[in-house]
């Protein structure tokens, strides 16, 4: 299986996209149902006044009815107001038909009939809990990871899931799952692959990638994906733990042998150069055995004075 690529997801094609449909402005709105209400009230009060003088005739009862007529147009034209907060916007149906959606934000007017669903539009974050999955390797690890997220669609967001705050909790979580699947945590073996651990940040852009797959279709955009947690199972922390130290002291003594036989090295030729002393091969040999012995030892060493001659 190719490490460096994640499947494609497979969403199905969405069947509503949003409209924008600002409707009217609401304060004039307001004014024109004020004015209604009150020309209804008028003419009901005057057609009950002169009804109760005349005994309520023909035209007393009709302008009675009239204005208790203006009284309910006014109040439905009042039920069309709706408040749109800053960031939020409202799903507009009529007859169970989508007719747009109203992202000016204010007092605005739409068809009083119609229902009007608010959803917000502002960032989110969602993080996940900390899961246990087997990396590439097999390895049981834990992982977690927070999402930043948007509605960019709000039709979609409404119409095309049933939830999509727990679509996009789940979906995030499958992807976290997937990734941490495909990828080992550690490299071990030295090869150019990507690792949990090493690679975070082209990770992070798979996975990004990868949950944006999964939300399009619920009109959600993904803003930035992070792991959060990232650490090897309990069950196998104090094994890996002591493979890591070994793979850290192997590359210590790897880089304290490289200095020390550099110092041998400079030492013999400066000793050479400055005619200091003259040694046969064996001696040469000792003392290159004895400063190696001294530079990587792990502890400190403790001298023998030779107080015959250089012979004995």
């Amino acid at each position: 299986m190719n490490q460096e690529a994640v499947s494609a997801v497979e969403m199905p094609e969405p069947r509503v996209r949003e409209r924008v449909t600002d409707g009217l402005p609401g304060l004039p709105m307001v004014l024109l149902a004020l004015a209604v209400l009150l020309a209804g009230a008028a003419a009901a009060g005057l057609g009950l006044y002169t009804g109760a003088g005349t005994g309520m005739d023909a035209g007393a009862v009709a302008l009675t009815v009239a204005g208790l007529l203006l009284v309910l147009l006014g109040l439905l034209l009042a039920c069309g107001l709706t408040i749109v907060a800053p960031n939020e916007a409202r799903v507009v149906q009529f007859f169970g038909r989508y007719t747009g959606t109203v992202r000016t934000d204010g007092l605005r007017w739409v068809n009083p009939l119609s229902t009007r669903k608010p959803v917000s539009t502002r960032i989110r974050n969602h993080e996940t809990a900390v899961m246990k999955v087997n990396d590439a390797d097999g390895s049981p690890i834990e992982i977690a990871a927070v999402v930043v997220w948007q509605v960019r669609d709000t039709a979609r967001a409404v119409f095309e899931v049933d939830d999509f705050v727990r679509f996009v909790g789940t979906q995030t979580e499958a992807a976290v799952r997937h990734i941490a699947n495909n990828y080992p945590y550690d490299n071990h073996d030295g090869t150019d692959r990507l690792s949990l651990r090493d690679n975070a940040d082209e990770i992070t852009e798979k996975l990004s990638a990868e949950i944006a797959e999964r939300v399009e279709s619920a009109g959600v955009r993904i803003i930035e994906s992070r792991l959060t947690h990232l650490a090897y199972a309990p069950e196998i922390a104090q094994a890996m733990l002591q493979r890591q130290q070994a793979g850290a002291i192997i590359a210590a003594r790897q880089r304290i042998v490289e200095g020390a036989v550099g110092m041998v090295d400079l030492a013999l030729n400066r000793l050479a150069e400055q005619d200091v002393v003259d040694l046969d091969e064996e001696r040469k040999a000792a003392m290159v055995s004895n400063l190696l012995v001294v530079l990587c030892a792990d502890r400190a060493t403790q001298p023998v004075v030779n107080t015959g001659t250089l012979y004995s």
